[in-house]
């Protein structure tokens, strides 16, 4: 049997080219992914205050209040326990022996 050396190399290539690693994207600075983790949490709160504000004044739909207090209930509850953890890191740090 003979193989062609053209179409050895076409084959070639395409299994290389099937083979190669997906382009990534850059990894993304943690400092950055913080800030806007802190930020969707401040959005979060500042939209739960104006959609008590709106549901106290007006009489605005009550159901919506009640989701507004839920997500804000989970957005506190998720920045306590990030708090935590921190805290958690800190104090394991400084036991450690130097």
């Amino acid at each position: 049997m003979t193989i062609h050396p053209t179409i050895a190399s076409n084959a070639y290539n395409h299994a290389r080219m099937a083979a190669a690693p997906a382009p990534t994207q850059p990894p993304v600075r943690s400092e950055a992914s913080f800030g806007a983790s802190l930020g969707s949490f401040v959005d979060s709160l500042h939209q739960a205050e104006m959609t008590a504000t709106n549901s106290m004044v007006s009489g605005a739909d009550p159901h919506a209040l009640v989701e507004a207090l839920a997500a804000t209930e989970i957005a506190v509850e998720t920045a306590v326990a990030v708090r935590n953890k921190v805290v958690e890191a800190y104090l394991e740090i400084l036991r450690m022996p130097v």
